[in-house]
C-alpha cells in the first residue's frame, strides 16, 4: 500500500470518527425538532466556515464562479440538510441503531457506482467486502429490529426507516458527486472545499431558521436552549469542518470504490457512541456485526492493491 492511499485511509477513519457524533446529537436532544437541528448546527458551519475563509478569500475568489457555487448548494443540500433532517428523524424515531445500519449501506452503493469509473477496481474482486458488510448490516438490522432502547408507535418507527433509507440515497449521492466535484478543482484544498460548502449550507440554513424555530410551539427552559447550541456548535465543528476536511483528503487520495467504503466507520463510531450514551455493552450479535464491516473495509482495501509491480515514482 503506497503512502497516498495510507493517508486517504486514516483521513476515512478520522472522518467517520468524527461525523460519527451525527448519531449522538439527535438523541442528546430528542426535545428538539430535526428541523431546528439541521437549522443550529449549519448556521453554527456557515459562521465558523466565512471566519477561517476571510483571509483566504482574496486567492480562492479567482477559483471560485457561479457554476462551482452552483454545485455547492446541490452538494450542500444533499450532503447536509437533507441527509441530516432525515437521519435525526430515523435516529429519534427508530432508534440510533437502526439509523447507523441503514447508512452503512452506503458504501455498497458508493462501491457499484465506482465500479463503472475508468480504472477502478471491478466488482467482482470487491464481492466478498460488500458481502462481509452486507452481513454486518442485516445482522445489526435483525438486532434493532427487536430492541429494548427504541420507544414509538409502530408507525413512528416505519417512517423513521424510511427517513434512513432516503438519508442513504442522499448520502450516496453527495458521496459521489463530492467526488467528482473535488477531481474538477484540484486548485483548492480539501479544506477549502469543505468551508465553501459551509458558507453555502450556511446561506440555506438562514431560510430553514424561521420555519425551524417560530413554527415550534415546545417551550424551553434556558438550560435546554444553553445545552442544545453547545451541542449544535459541536457537531458544527467536529463533524462539519473537521470531518468534512478529513473526508475531502480522503477523497482525493482513494479510489471511489474504496473511498466509499471509509464511510462504514461513520456507522462504527456512531454505534460506539450510542452505547455510551445508553451506558451499556454490545451485545454479542452487535460486536459480529462490527465485526463483519471491519473485516470488509480491511478487504476492500487489500482488492485495491496493485497486483503488478510498483514504480519507483509512486
Amino acid at each position: 500500500m503506497n503512502r497516498s492511499m495510507g493517508v486517504g485511509i486514516a483521513n476515512g477513519v478520522a472522518s467517520g470518527a468524527l461525523w460519527g457524533v451525527v448519531f449522538l446529537a439527535p438523541a442528546m436532544l430528542s426535545g428538539f425538532s430535526p428541523l431546528q437541528l439541521a437549522a443550529a448546527r449549519y448556521l453554527v458551519y456557515g459562521l465558523i466556515a466565512i471566519v477561517l475563509l476571510v483571509p483566504r478569500w482574496p486567492t480562492l475568489r479567482a477559483s471560485i464562479g457561479r457554476i462551482e457555487w452552483t454545485a455547492l448548494t446541490w452538494l450542500s443540500l444533499l450532503g447536509n440538510l437533507i441527509y441530516f433532517v432525515l437521519l435525526s428523524i430515523s435516529v429519534q424515531w427508530s432508534g440510533g441503531a437502526a439509523a447507523a445500519l441503514i447508512v452503512g449501506m452506503v458504501p455498497v452503493l458508493v462501491a457499484v457506482v465506482g465500479s463503472r469509473e475508468p480504472g477502478a477496481v471491478p466488482l467482482s474482486r470487491l464481492a466478498p467486502a460488500l458481502a462481509l458488510c452486507v452481513a454486518g448490516v442485516v445482522l445489526m438490522g435483525y438486532e434493532a429490529v427487536g430492541s429494548t432502547h427504541v420507544h414509538g408507535s409502530t408507525l413512528q418507527r416505519v417512517v423513521g426507516l424510511l427517513c434512513g433509507v432516503g438519508a442513504l440515497v442522499s448520502w450516496t449521492a453527495y458521496s459521489v458527486w463530492n467526488t467528482r466535484w473535488l477531481a474538477r478543482v484540484p486548485q483548492l484544498s480539501g479544506h477549502d472545499w469543505s468551508l465553501l460548502t459551509g458558507v453555502a449550507t450556511g446561506a440555506l440554513a438562514l431560510l430553514l431558521a424561521p420555519v425551524a424555530f417560530l413554527g415550534d410551539s415546545r417551550t424551553h427552559s434556558g438550560n435546554e436552549w444553553a445545552g442544545f447550541w453547545a451541542v449544535a456548535a459541536a457537531v458544527a465543528l467536529f463533524a462539519s469542518i473537521l470531518g468534512n476536511a478529513c473526508w475531502n483528503r480522503a477523497s482525493r487520495a482513494l479510489p471511489l470504490t474504496l473511498g466509499g467504503q471509509m464511510i462504514v466507520f461513520e456507522t462504527l463510531f456512531g454505534l460506539l457512541y450510542g452505547f455510551l450514551w445508553q451506558q451499556r455493552w454490545p451485545l454479542p450479535i452487535e460486536l459480529v456485526a462490527a465485526a463483519c464491516l471491519l473485516a470488509g473495509v480491511v478487504w476492500s482495501a487489500a482488492a485495491h492493491r496493485p497486483t503488478g509491480p510498483v514504480p519507483e515514482s509512486a
